[in-house]
C-alpha cells in the first residue's frame, strides 16, 4: 500500500509518500509546497491544490492521510489552515482517493509511542522507521511522513 501523508498549511504544506512492502515501510519521497505571503489567499490555495494534484498523479497513492491541526488562539490562522485542509481533501477526493484524518496526538502516539512527543523525537523516529540516513530536514515534510506512517500503523494494528 502507498500512502500520501499531508501536513497542511498555507505558507508550507508538507507531503510524504510512504509505501509498505511485505510488512516493511519504504520511503518514496517527501517535500514541501511553499507559497508566498504576498500572494492573495486564493492564489496560494490554488498553488497547493495544483501541486498536490500533480504529486498524486505522479505517485499514485492508494489513500491520503491528513494531519488535522487545531489552532484555537488565532482565528485567522485557523480559518486559513482550514482552507488548506479543504484544498488537500479536494485534491485527494477528485483523484478518487479515500482521505483519513489524524490528530497530532494520534500521529505522535503511532510514531513515537507517546502522544506528547517533541518534534525532534518524531523526526528521529521517522528516520529510524524509514531507514533514512538522516532525519528529514524540513519539519513539514517530516510531519507528513509521520502522518503516512501513522495511517499504515493504524490500519495494520488498529
Amino acid at each position: 500500500m502507498r500512502v500520501m501523508g499531508i501536513d497542511p498549511g498555507i505558507a508550507s504544506t508538507g507531503y510524504g509518500i510512504v509505501s509498505q512492502v511485505q510488512g516493511r515501510l519504504k520511503f518514496e519521497q517527501a517535500g514541501c509546497i511553499r507559497t508566498c505571503a504576498d500572494q492573495p489567499i486564493a492564489c496560494r490555495l490554488q498553488l497547493i491544490y495544483n501541486q498536490l494534484q500533480g504529486l498524486i498523479a505522479l505517485h499514485q497513492p492508494q489513500v491520503v492521510a491528513l494531519e488535522e491541526v487545531f489552532v484555537a488562539n488565532n482565528c485567522k490562522l485557523s480559518l486559513d489552515l482550514g482552507q488548506a485542509i479543504g484544498v488537500a481533501r479536494l485534491a485527494a477526493v477528485q483523484a478518487g482517493l479515500e482521505v483519513f484524518s489524524y490528530s497530532a496526538l494520534q500521529v505522535k502516539q503511532a510514531v513515537v509511542g507517546y502522544g506528547r512527543a517533541q518534534k525532534q523525537q518524531v523526526q528521529v523516529m521517522v528516520k529510524t522507521l524509514l531507514a533514512l540516513p538522516q532525519p528529514p530536514a524540513n519539519d513539514h515534510a517530516a510531519d507528513a511522513l509521520a502522518v503516512a506512517i501513522c495511517h499504515l500503523h493504524t490500519k495494520i494494528y488498529g
